[in-house]
């Protein structure tokens, strides 16, 4: 089954090794896939103020990672350059790409690379790790989920938050009037009343977090096996 990984690497061990640590620039790789063998992740996008963008050219274009760099847009808050890599950025990406793997995400965070890709399966994704590790790569693996996983991932859902406010929907939990209530629903579940209500909070927290960009508490969620219940509330609302 297909999988995805979230990883980061050094600036220093990818690209815009000097322009990353000396300006205030966010950047982001775009088009990630290569359109023709010798041509790899060509175009990079800066973000910033105008403070920030003023002399990127100048930057880009000295970067010992870049090779030729031109712009091709100018917006009030972002810069878009078409970017030919050195050797060594060519090779790297390559190594990140040989096992038929697609890079969805590429930008930079806190003078590191953060990168969100596809691979066909674990095994292509473990033999690319060992790859990175041989050429000396610090890369490091923050997650990892496979494809089916990804719609309830992207907003922060557990597989059993996922599971049951599909079923809450289904069985008209969330309509007006009510077509089933919370003791219907945790008994088509086979779950404690308690069990259900606690798992329902945390899945709504969580939808509406993710969904309006709020931060809310500091807590992670962490996602659980499928056959792991989660905590139980102590106290009913």
């Amino acid at each position: 089954m297909a999988s995805i990984a979230e990883f980061r690497l050094p600036t220093g061990e990818f690209c815009l090794t000097e322009t990353v640590s000396i300006t205030d620039a966010s950047f982001e790789l775009l088009q990630i896939v290569a359109y023709d063998s010798a041509c790899v992740l060509p175009f990079v996008r800066a973000t910033g103020d105008e403070r920030t963008l003023d002399g990127l050219d100048e930057l880009l274009a000295a970067d010992p990672t870049v090779e030729t760099v031109e712009r091709v847009a100018a917006m009030e808050d972002s810069r878009l350059y078409h970017v030919e890599w050195a050797d060594s950025i060519e090779t790297t990406v390559h190594l990140l790409l040989e096992e038929g793997a697609t890079i969805l995400e590429a930008a930079t965070v806190d003078e590191q690379w953060q990168l969100r890709s596809l691979f066909p399966d674990r095994d292509s994704l473990s033999r690319t790790y060992e790859c990175c590790e041989e050429r000396g790569l610090s890369v490091t693996v923050d997650r990892i989920y496979d494809l089916t996983d990804v719609r309830h991932q992207q907003f922060g859902l557990t597989t059993q938050q996922h599971e049951t406010m599909l079923a809450a929907l289904e069985h008209g939990y969330y309509d007006v009037p009510r077509e089933a209530s919370l003791t219907d629903l945790a008994e088509e579940l086979d779950v404690s009343h308690q069990a259900l209500s606690e798992r329902l909070r945390r899945g709504h927290g969580n939808l509406v977090k993710h969904a309006l960009g709020a931060n809310g508490s500091d807590e992670t969620e962490v996602s659980l096996p499928a056959n792991q219940e989660e905590p139980v509330a102590t106290s009913e609302d």
